[in-house]
């Protein structure tokens, strides 16, 4: 099965109101297309990272009242799950796409990766793009891009990851909703390929 690029329809899933009513548009406009995305990436994520890789759509299913601000595909070498271990994501909140790789607050190596990735800050600022994000929290939008840090406020930043118990790590490319509604099928394709190749140095780190 091929890509089916995003649309406006898909992002405006986050302006509905209540959990049923949107949860129900989820299940059947957005996640069809993550599944896609899981199957065809899942392969090249293999591939790439030279370990066998799962595929894992958020079900969000612990909620009672509020609806999801956003919703994902994550991948992981985990079998039955992600969070405890670093993997790679593509999602949508309502104003944007995100391709990322991720540690998460559960993952219980956080501090020695963080520590990990404070002895390789040089080659990191070399080697990821200017505009990529930097995020410390999950459960917000948006981040530093990588063009304003210097290796005092990415070395803070792994520290956080090592003393702060609700720090986290993303590193990745965030796409505004109109340009991301705007690409065709294989563009799209191309741009979370080249995301992963970039930020694949920081997750075999990790």
């Amino acid at each position: 099965m091929g890509i089916t690029a995003f649309t406006g329809q898909d992002f405006d899933v986050f302006r509905i109101e209540g959990l049923d009513q949107r949860m129900e548009q989820l299940k059947s406009t957005v996640r069809p297309k993550l599944e896609v995305l899981g199957e065809y990436f899942s392969p090249v994520l293999s591939v790439l990272t030279g370990e066998e890789i799962f595929y894992h759509v958020a079900k969000h299913a612990r909620r009672t009242v509020n609806p999801p601000k956003d919703t994902w595909v994550a991948f992981s070498p985990g079998k039955r799950g992600y969070k405890m271990l670093p993997h790679f994501q593509i999602g949508l909140w309502e104003d944007r796409l995100f391709i990322v790789t991720a540690v998460m607050n559960e993952c219980p190596q956080k501090a020695s990766i963080g520590k990990k990735l404070e002895k390789k800050i040089d080659p990191i600022l070399e080697n990821i793009p200017g505009h990529y994000i930097w995020s410390d929290d999950h459960t917000k939008p948006g981040g530093i891009r990588t063009d304003r840090m210097n290796p005092h406020t990415l070395n803070t930043f792994f520290r956080r990851m090592q003393v702060v118990k609700k720090a986290e790590m993303l590193c990745g490319l965030e796409i505004p909703r109109e340009e991301a509604a705007g690409m065709s099928p294989d563009e799209l394709a191309k741009t979370i390929e080249d995301v992963f190749v970039h930020v694949l140095p920081i997750y075999k780190m990790a």
